[in-house]
């Protein structure tokens, strides 16, 4: 299925890709820079191996839209989530080492198959989606670079 639209943003990271890639994969690190108004849940057990499941959702009282996902993709340095839902894509991630640190990549690939959620989305959430996606990434690198100089 072709995506209808795609979020790319990349961040260096004065981290080891080691160091990145936990970041991204531990439970209790990722809530550290995951936005507040979003939980990652387990479904069965915590584990980031290809047909891993879990659930995003979005702490919107009464609402509280979820997104399942499945680990699609894994090799070191690099997670492609799955999902389904209220939108339906992929969210990959990619450690890529560079003599500073850590290139990490993150590529949000999505199609909203309601045209009514999706109308609302491009009018008034997706340049949300975006900016706090790229917050993300410096929380991330906040997270990523105190372990580092930390340990």
């Amino acid at each position: 299925m072709p995506f209808s639209q795609v979020f790319e943003q990349n961040i260096l990271i004065r981290a080891s890709a080691t160091i990145v890639e936990r970041c991204i994969t531990d439970n209790i690190l990722m809530h550290k820079w995951l936005n507040p108004m979003l939980r990652c849940e387990v479904v069965g057990n915590w584990d980031t191996f290809v047909g891993s499941r879990s659930r995003f959702i979005i702490n919107i009282p009464f609402l509280q839209p979820s997104l399942y996902s499945v680990v699609a993709e894994r090799e070191p340095g690099l997670i492609v989530w799955e999902f389904q839902g209220f939108f339906q894509g992929s969210d990959r991630w990619e450690c890529q080492p560079e003599p500073e640190g850590t290139r990490l990549l993150n590529r949000f690939e999505f199609e909203i198959p309601n045209p009514i959620i999706k109308f609302g989305f491009n009018q008034f959430a997706a340049s949300w989606t975006k900016a706090d996606m790229e917050a993300q990434l410096r929380r991330l690198k906040r997270v990523a670079e105190e372990q580092y100089y930390h340990n």
